[in-house]
């Protein structure tokens, strides 16, 4: 018997106009859940109570699902979306599919986006029609600036569900920062820099961006240092109140992830920028500081990537306001890491 059967606490109801459709819950295997867990009724990328000891922005926004994933293999002719969610991010310079949207690839090609009604509260649902019926590799990458409760997905009742093939590398890259990092102002999820290194290398990753919270903390320094990683990449410069704070915290927060994790790459960035002011150049040098100071000591497995270099494909073309990035200016900071990556970590 199918579990909503027996339990009617686990039927959806749907306005989905599809045959024989039939919800699951995501976190059930044979899905598998990436870059997120469920804690106290939330999706979420830290702890709660990690989150709550970094600050209370962090508290905030730790919940909101910036590079979670769900991947599986079906062969059902369409694919349907139930989402319940905790808060909706919604911004005037931000689209409501990047913020509060679903995508869907099939084996790592952008398929289609599960678009939220503009007048959004708490929930919606969404369906995308496929081309017929045969087994396909799905991802569907959750909303970037927002809470969500549930994910159940909705797939033709006598469809094949299986479990997805592994990423070519699972143990994670992890990343750091600010709203950039989290993914603003990302047009739709797969479209963070993250997420697009993650499609083009097969190489899993945790999305630990804070936005206008990220500040290197010793609380969430210690807690990335707990985490299994195959690379770490940081970029707070934009989130640091001042110069003092970046000078006094960059460079400790490098040798204590170094100490933690000797053998791993770890990248540090200025912010994505391809004309910097005076004040801004002075920051620039603090992390270059670290970088080199690293370097003179011996490290052989860190870098630098300055946001002039990272903003190479787009200048400030590929902004939404002169900061955060549009698709173009994360496509450039992808371009540029994954120069880097691919050949420092095995593929």
């Amino acid at each position: 018997m199918k579990i909503a059967e027996i339990d009617k606490n686990f039927k959806i109801e749907t306005k989905i106009n599809r045959p024989n459709i039939q919800f699951y819950n995501s976190l059930c295997a044979p899905f598998k859940v990436y870059g997120v867990f469920y804690e106290n009724g939330m999706f979420r990328r830290i702890p709660e109570d990690v989150a709550k000891s970094v600050s209370e922005g962090v508290a905030h926004l730790h919940a909101n699902t910036a590079g979670g994933r769900v991947k599986f293999k079906t062969d059902s002719p369409y694919i349907a979306i139930h989402a319940k969610f905790g808060s909706v991010g919604k911004m005037p310079h931000f689209a409501l599919t990047g913020s509060a949207g679903f995508d869907l690839y099939i084996k790592e090609k952008y398929a289609s986006t599960f678009t939220p009604p503009f007048d959004i509260v708490d929930s919606y649902e969404s369906v995308i029609d496929l081309n017929g019926k045969k087994m396909r590799e799905i991802t569907i990458n959750f909303p970037l600036y927002s809470e969500v409760k549930e994910l159940h997905i909705g797939l033709m009742r006598d469809a094949s569900v299986l479990e997805s093939e592994p990423y070519r590398i699972e143990k994670p890259i992890v990343y750091y920062g600010s709203s950039i990092t989290q993914g603003g102002c990302a047009s739709r999820p797969g479209n963070s820099y993250e997420a697009l290194i993650t499609q083009a290398l097969g190489i899993n990753h945790i999305n630990l961006g804070f936005s206008g919270n990220a500040k290197g903390e010793k609380a969430i320094s210690e807690y990335i240092c707990s985490l299994d990683m195959c690379a770490f990449v940081y970029d707070y410069d934009h989130n640091a109140p001042n110069i003092e704070h970046l000078k006094s915290t960059h460079e400790r927060m490098f040798k204590e992830i170094r100490e933690a994790h000797p053998k791993i790459p770890i990248i540090m960035m200025t912010r994505p920028k391809h004309t910097i002011t005076s004040e801004e150049k002075i920051r620039h040098n603090i992390i270059k500081a670290t970088y080199e100071n690293a370097v003179a000591l011996g490290d052989q497995n860190v870098y630098f990537i300055d946001g002039k270099a990272l903003m190479r494909y787009c200048h400030n073309e590929g902004t939404v306001d002169n900061c955060h990035p549009n698709d173009w200016g994360f496509y450039s900071i992808a371009r540029a890491l994954i120069n880097v990556l691919k050949n420092k970590i095995k593929l």
